[in-house]
């Protein structure tokens, strides 16, 4: 019986180099609060994300949650955002006490479509969230000049596009913030951990307190904040990944390639469109399932796990759809959206993953569609 083959696989440093990374702690004891693995991780990542200021937190989510909190809005205001997403997104703003107003997608590439955002601004509106959905970059330079002309702020759902750049920028540098997860499952992974990314210094010392209960001194609480300090171990294994990473992203583009060579020729298979100007990383292999396929894309994620292939339906459903949810925000026109839900299916990819591997999965799809 075949190995089974999941959607992704953490990377890992030797286990010999992270183990002689955190040797200094049993020696120092200082396992979190902001220690000096810490702070060489933010000013490593400043340099590799081309970004003026990183502030450090436990997890990709928080980081949202935090980086809105950080900009104090109104309650029951509301929030541009996307449904295709990961359900973080909406989250963050929700337990924010704020309200998203759902924008479509394109189905070119899975973003906002910054072509019906004006639509949805009201005297209510905030700010825009943008997802830069598997590493697929937004419409950058119109989502700010939409934002410009109705002073709304722009905060970016990164949590794809670790090491993207634009017009050779980071791509972190854009907007009033940025959001990354490094999570086990991502290309770049602290096992846990995230960061916000942005420009105007004032904002550092104010995540600061918001990460940390907004603790200034023994006896001095100047904000509500959360604990959401990343501790010690989590940004050891960040700094020793990150000597690894450009290798990570060279071995995860030569396996995209294969995938498209195997595929291109699978009548009902497409993928999403390239943009120009864009330094990817190649985080994921997302797929379309079109009707000239032989089967649905749930028929296809049937078919490959009954082989032991597990890919993802990412992102299905809508977040705008989950039970949480649904029917309880403004009822937009989400078609496309809708559609890239219904049809996309992500496969595996990580940098340990084999050619024979694509091969095989390749086959598969291959067995049931027309070539």
């Amino acid at each position: 019986m075949n190995d089974k083959i999941l959607v992704t696989r953490s990377t890992m440093p030797a286990f010999e180099e992270y183990v002689e990374a955190i040797r200094p702690l049993w020696d120092s004891h200082w396992l979190t609060n902001m220690g000096c693995f810490h702070r060489e991780l933010e000013s490593q990542l400043k340099d590799y994300l081309d970004v003026q200021e990183v502030s450090l937190v436990v997890n990709g989510h928080m980081a949202l949650e935090l980086a809105i909190q950080a900009f104090e809005f109104p309650s029951n205001a509301e929030i541009i955002t996307t449904p295709f997403t990961f359900i973080s997104t909406t989250h963050a703003i929700v337990r924010n006490g704020l309200k998203p107003v759902f924008c479509d997608v394109k189905v070119s590439d899975g973003t906002m479509d910054d072509k019906k955002i004006e639509g949805l601004i009201s005297d209510k509106t905030v700010a825009i969230i943008p997802v830069h959905v598997y590493g697929n970059v937004c419409n950058v330079d119109a989502i700010q000049r939409i934002a410009d002309k109705y002073g709304l702020k722009v905060i970016y759902d990164a949590a794809h596009a670790f090491g993207v750049k634009y017009k050779d920028k980071g791509i972190g540098g854009y907007g009033d913030a940025a959001v990354f997860s490094f999570h086990a499952t991502k290309v770049f992974n602290t096992i846990e951990g995230g960061a916000v990314t942005f420009s105007a210094h004032e904002m550092y010392e104010k995540l600061y307190n918001l990460k940390n209960f907004g603790i200034r001194g023994e006896e001095i609480v100047s904000d509500i904040g959360a604990n959401a300090k990343m501790n010690e171990f989590a940004a050891i294994m960040g700094l020793c990944n990150l000597r690894h990473i450009s290798e990570a992203i060279e071995k995860r583009e030569r396996l995209c390639a294969y995938y498209l060579e195997e595929l291109s020729n699978v009548r009902g298979i497409r993928v999403f469109d390239s943009k120009k100007a864009v330094e990817r990383n190649y985080a994921y292999f997302p797929i379309i399932v079109e009707k000239e396929y032989n089967m649905s894309r749930n028929g296809l994620y049937d078919w490959l796990r009954e082989n032991n292939i597990f890919a993802r339906k990412y992102f299905y459903p809508l977040t705008s759809d989950q039970e949480c949810y649904k029917n309880k925000f403004k009822d937009n026109k989400l078609e496309c959206a809708k559609e890239l839900a219904e049809k996309v299916l992500v496969l595996p990819l990580y940098p340990e993953l084999k050619r024979e591997d694509i091969k095989r999965i390749s086959d598969l799809i291959k067995i049931k569609g027309k070539v």
